[in-house]
């Protein structure tokens, strides 16, 4: 069968970019690959699923084409190519051409017509023709014969004259006469103003076509889209010929050159290796019978499962002589580092070669002298083996180290008494600084992404689910190959991502990297519970949860499932008659912005909403922290994460204890349940007094925000007072409330719209508040201002360390996404700036709680707050080592206040 296919080279490769827009591809060098990688993804994917007979791929050119001419206006409007896109449009063009597939541009003339000619030309031929783009202008080719395929992710979509009818509202003929209505943004195509597709997909199915439309417009009734038809005439005339794609571009349909040859040769070879994108080659080399790069790695590798204590030695012994930087790894039975026993570890020092223990085959005589327990209890032998020859190893900090996430593996071994010292380097770090906002820093995704290696899942070994295995359950040999690839990952990853991550070295190795064994130390820690306080609360709660669902049937006239969407939608908006406020795809929203628009108008949103918050507290904290109570420590022990908050700011895990608000009584209750672990011991809470509005005026330089924070008045209350013209002793709490919001909500970039929602006011008065207060603070508005252009020129903003944050949506054409990404460069260098001050000062705490022989020990840190446990002897000493600390971490331009107290538990040191 004769197949043509013609891919819109210029859309599908800005597609390809812009899909890895938050975390580009790069080659060992730092080179950006990913519209490379992306484009010639989809072509492989054609090629081998579509089997075409014939390709072309076709670019647009830089000169201005007839629309131009007719338009100077036209993509007037689209932004400049980004640099990044620039710097990989030459390799592209150079694998292309390797391949032997034809490449086609014409001066003066736009992909689409050249692709539209084409199309006809074939099609006239008896060819079937794909058109490979997303372009929504291609649905006017569209016939039986000419289709268009949009690829997706998930595969291609296809469109023939019945889908394009279908999404489009119109057959294919009629598509040119709905654009030139509505026009076109992205292309700046103007249309009839006011004239959307469901407008103009009703005018050309009532009238039949767009010359009909423009002739009834006189006879219409009178309203605006009348106007608009009249008014813009020729306007809407000149925006069908600039939709229109044109079949007669200078290019002839020549079969012969556009045949797809067999596209592996060593020219390509060599460039996709430089590339980097073993990957695909891999798949190249395989269809045309070349030797492939897994067959070659293998060779390269030098595994060895150790299961005698003294080889363990002997390598031990050389590594405590020769220092060298050394890759870690563990096997455990759990992800939960405190409740992990070992099965194994795993050591690399050269790339391509590593080392794995596995501790229940291993055989041999443990060293003496040294006793290994965990919680008190006696551990196996191969574990005291293996401990009694590497502690020395872990524990020397002249031996440096590295691996991916290696606090886990200092968690598991602290459980063991051995305490890891020395790390250098850890790899999921590097890769979060180098990309903030990426979520995928496993070493399976780093492996892909910067050495181009497949990494084996560890759900090839253990499975996933119900039936999942633990690792002590899977053959020893094949946790070995996993193992020693973990340990060998690692140093790679190491060596590549370290001159990457130079230009944050600062950060990475003052504060990120000291960072770990501190964080490590307080989930060894935890914090003690007061399990019989929750069970009490729990039934306090199941009692109001009942009361409130009794009001809420009450309210509705009758019984429903409050916590099912549907049933809930079908009495707010069905019975109640109360407006819908948005749609889902399953119908109308009843989410909690939806409610709250809602609770003015009716009290049964706002018991919902009382019922959703209570709900929440009770099955998030109260029912589920006891269950995490560690059975041997009798604490809760959270996990700490360096890497999820893009902003630098720590999150924390099983159990999430940053989000326990303080705004409700049962909030508040909750932490009245975390208390010292001692019958003499307090809690000692000690927090920055608001640090991000003091890094704000830092940052700024507002002579005014910088004044009043020296002379040590309430911000809030003096912004009042400036903001409603009042004496500072005539403000109201109200108006304090209002001023606090305003302060806060500018640091987070809020909108009109949002403080109106936040204060209960009208929109037009949240927009005057906004402008009083620039007008008062005018360096706040000016660094905001000044922000914005440098992250737009730079695609960066930094805090006053030098943590880097890439926002590359600053460039977005969509408003929305454009200004949620100013909204973000704004907040990013404040809540930044204080995440790396805080975690500066956990360091230089932790330093001397080891070195000033204090019993207390740091256990939580939350937002701005850092919590301690400490006998009731101690704490005059210690609030006022770590208030110190705390203020001098980071020296600003404005004093920092600590609030520091102390209590019998959480709330009361807070309060």
């Amino acid at each position: 069968m004769k197949r043509l296919f013609l891919i819109d080279g210029s859309a599908q490769m800005y597609r390809a970019h812009f899909a890895f827009i938050r975390s580009p591809l790069r080659t060992s060098k730092g080179e950006i690959t990913s519209a490379v990688y992306g484009f010639l993804t989809m072509l492989w994917n054609l090629l081998e699923k579509e089997n075409p007979s014939h390709l072309a791929i076709v670019f647009d050119t830089p000169e201005p084409t007839f629309r131009h001419k007719a338009f100077p206006e036209y993509k007037a409007t689209r932004q400049k190519m980004p640099d990044e896109l620039v710097d990989q449009i030459g390799r592209l063009h150079q694998v292309l051409e390797a391949t032997g597939l034809s490449i086609l541009a014409r001066p003066g003339w736009e992909a689409d017509d050249v692709i539209g000619t084409l199309a006809s030309r074939a099609e006239a031929e008896g060819y079937e023709v794909a058109m490979v783009t997303g372009d929504k202008d291609f649905q006017q080719l569209v016939t039986d014969k000419v289709r268009m395929y949009n690829p997706k992710s998930d595969g291609l979509i296809v469109l023939g004259p019945q889908e394009v009818e279908e999404s489009f509202g119109v057959p294919p003929n009629k598509v040119v006469d709905v654009l030139a209505l509505t026009g076109d943004t992205s292309d700046n195509v103007p249309g009839a103003e006011g004239i959307g597709p469901k407008t103009a997909v009703k005018l050309i199915g009532e009238y039949g076509s767009l010359e009909k439309v423009l002739e009834a417009a006189p006879t219409m009734k009178k309203s605006r889209m009348q106007e608009a038809l009249i008014r813009d005439r020729e306007q809407v005339l000149l925006s069908r010929e600039l939709v229109t794609i044109d079949r007669n571009a200078p290019v002839e349909f020549e079969p012969d050159k556009l045949r797809v040859p067999p596209i592996y040769n060593p020219e390509l070879d060599r460039l996709l290796v430089d590339l980097e994108l073993f990957g695909l080659l891999e798949k190249i080399r395989a269809k045309y019978g070349q030797p492939t790069r897994k067959a070659e790695k293998k060779a390269e590798r030098d595994y060895r499962t150790i299961t005698e204590a003294a080889e363990l030695r002997k390598l031990a012994g050389k590594w405590k002589r020769e220092k060298p930087l050394l890759s870690i790894d563990t096997e455990t039975t759990s992800r939960d580092p405190m409740l992990a026993e070992l099965v194994g570890a795993s050591f690399s020092e050269t790339e391509g070669e590593a080392f794995y223990v596995s501790l229940e085959h291993l055989e041999g005589e443990a060293e003496p002298g040294r006793e290994f327990v965990r919680f008190g209890e006696r551990i196996t032998d191969g574990v005291t083996v293996f401990l009694s020859i590497m502690a020395e190893v872990y524990e020397n900090p002249d031996i440096p180290k590295t691996g991916q996430n290696v606090k886990y593996d200092m968690v598991v071994l602290r459980t063991y008494g051995v305490e890891v010292r020395g790390i250098e380097f850890d790899t999921i770090i590097a890769a979060y600084l180098l990309n903030p906002g990426d979520r995928s820093l496993s070493i399976d995704n780093l492996s892909r992404e910067y050495l181009k290696l497949p990494k084996i899942p560890t759900s090839d070994l253990i499975g996933s689910g119900k039936s999942q295995l633990s690792m002590r359950e899977v053959d020893f040999e094949r946790v070995s190959e996993y193992a020693c690839e973990d340990a060998d990952y690692a140093l790679r990853l190491t060596a590549v991502l370290k001159p990457l991550v130079a230009d944050q070295k600062d950060v990475f190795e003052e504060i990120e990297i000291p960072l770990i064994p501190v964080l490590a130390d307080m989930e060894r820690a935890g914090i003690r519970l007061d399990t019989d306080l929750l069970a009490q609360m729990s039934k306090e709660l199941d009692r109001d949860l009942g009361r409130i669902e009794e009001a809420c049937y009450r309210l509705a006239g009758e019984n429903f499932n409050l916590n099912s969407p549907k049933q809930l939608a079908v009495i707010l908006f069905d019975k109640l008659k109360l407006p819908v406020q948005k749609k889902t795809k399953t119908g109308p929203s009843t989410d909690v912005d939806t409610l709250t628009a809602l609770a003015p108008m009716h009290e049964l949103p706002t018991k919902l909403l009382e019922y959703r918050m209570l709900a929440k507290l009770k099955g998030t904290y109260v029912d589920a922290l006891p269950v995490l109570v560690h059975p041997q420590t009798g604490r809760v022990h959270t996990t700490f994460s360096q890497t999820t908050a893009a902003t630098g700011r720590l999150s924390s895990a099983n159990p999430n204890l940053q989000n326990i608000t303080i705004r409700t009584e049962v909030g508040r209750r909750i932490r009245e349940a975390f208390v010292a672990g001692d019958p003499d011991g307090l809690i000692v809470s000690a927090d920055y007094s608001q640090i991000e509005l003091r890094i704000m005026a830092h940052l700024s330089g507002d002579e005014r925000l910088v004044n009043a924070f020296a002379r040590g008045g309430d911000i809030h209350t003096e912004t009042a007072a400036l903001i409603f013209n009042v004496a500072v002793e005539d403000v109201l709490p109200d108006m304090r409330r209002a001023a606090k919001t305003v302060n806060f909500g500018i640091i987070y970039g809020q909108t009109d719209f949002g403080l109106a929602q936040e204060l209960g006011i009208p929109r037009h008065e949240a927009h005057t508040f906004r402008e009083n207060y620039f007008k008062l603070y005018p360096g706040v508005a000016k660094f905001m201002k000044t922000t914005i252009e440098e992250c737009r020129e730079r695609g960066y903003v930094e805090t006053l360390l030098g943590r880097r944050r890439n926002i590359p949506d600053i460039q977005a054409g969509n408003r929305q996404i454009r200004e949620f990404a100013e909204r973000t460069a704004i907040n990013t260098p404040v809540q930044g700036s204080a995440a790396d001050m805080i975690k500066l000062a956990m360091i230089a705490v932790h330093r001397r709680l080891r070195t000033e022989d204090f019993a207390a020990r740091m256990v939580l840190q939350v937002h701005d707050e850092l919590l301690f446990e400490a006998p009731a002897g101690e704490i005059e000493r210690l609030q006022a080592m770590v208030a110190e600390e705390m203020q001098n971490s980071l020296p600003i331009g404005v004093p920092i206040v600590v609030e520091v107290g102390s209590g019998s538990n959480w709330l009361l040191a807070h309060a």
